[in-house]
């Protein structure tokens, strides 16, 4: 497995940057730094219909969502959605920061896609993104009509920390008994926290998410250590994977959360579940978001889309 030469280029360029580590930096200037940096790997969006924030009023409090719907469909048309939580180990990332990759996929899958808000760490910690992204979705779906969406056509997702939500959303919509998700769809996500896998060895340092930083991001995320070993944090250890959607979980080559996503694929076709699993060889985390520089990050995209049209057909 080589490193793709325009992922080398992407590093090589950060490098000369002289960019912060993460780990380095108080959570306050993580956010910035990381909204200020995106613009120059992020493609240029494609054309959609329509983007409109709302607020969630739920249990956990008001949520902040941003309902994207595709162009060429009447307003009148209930839609499939896909409620999308984004990346940045719980303590970065926002609407903003994934502004474009979601026109990207509602573009793709021609589903609205609901992109989620939730609170972040240290100001709140575990289980706040958890209890708000379960709190989301269910609203969602209690809103469909209000919000031009099909509520029985349902999926969730997200990228890193992100898959982490939309796999424990997953789980509670089982053990709650609904809402039926059609498709979960994991990108390299984060599955179990105590992983030391040799990915984790292999890729900790040089290719954008490190050790390190990893280590910071669920510091703040966590309150005790016990937190960790809980399924809300670490999916990979709930007591059963039986009963969960059919998932696509996406990796990328040099990443160290790339075997934990394996792992977790693994686990849920153990469990009799439905297993798309395709690991991109030469790219690194969050190479998704890098479409203007990786051209890989667009066929992920088209990948995914095409997975949402299919599921949502069933």
């Amino acid at each position: 497995m080589a490193l793709d030469p325009q992922v080398q280029a992407v590093l090589e360029l950060v490098a000369k940057a002289g960019r912060p580590a993460y780990h380095t930096l108080s959570p306050k200037d993580a956010r910035q730094l990381f909204l200020e940096t995106r613009p120059a790997s992020t493609p240029t969006p494609p054309e959609i219909g329509s983007v409109k924030n709302v607020v969630a009023e739920t249990p956990s409090g008001a949520i902040p969502l941003r309902v994207y719907r595709p162009a060429g469909v009447p307003a009148t048309t209930p839609l499939p959605a896909y409620v999308y939580f984004h990346g940045g180990g719980w303590v970065i990332g926002d609407l903003e920061t994934h502004d474009v990759l979601c026109r990207q996929l509602t573009a793709a899958s021609g589903a609205s896609v609901i992109s989620v808000d939730y609170r972040l760490a240290p100001e709140h910690k575990f289980p706040a993104a958890a209890d708000d992204a379960w709190a989301a979705t269910r609203w969602v779906v209690a809103h469909a009509g209000e919000l031009g969406l099909d509520g029985r056509r349902l999926a969730v997702g997200g990228d890193s920390a992100g898959g982490n939500l939309a796999a424990v959303v997953a789980l509670m919509a089982r053990d709650a008994g609904g809402p039926a998700i059609a498709l979960q769809v994991l990108i390299y996500p984060v599955t179990d926290v105590m992983a030391e896998t040799r990915s984790y060895a292999d890729c900790a340092e040089g290719y954008m998410l490190t050790r390190e930083s990893m280590r910071w991001f669920t510091a703040h995320y966590l309150t005790s250590k016990d937190d960790a070993r809980d399924w809300r944090v670490s999916p990979l250890r709930a007591p059963s994977l039986a009963g969960l959607p059919p998932a696509l979980i996406v990796t990328a080559g040099f990443d160290l959360l790339r075997d934990e996503g394996e792992i977790y694929a693994g686990r849920l076709r153990d469990a009799g579940g439905t297993v798309d699993y395709v690991c991109y060889g030469g790219m690194i985390h969050g190479f998704m978001g890098m479409g203007k520089l990786i051209d890989t990050a667009g066929r992920a995209i088209s990948h995914i889309g095409g997975s949402l049209r299919q599921a949502f057909l069933r």
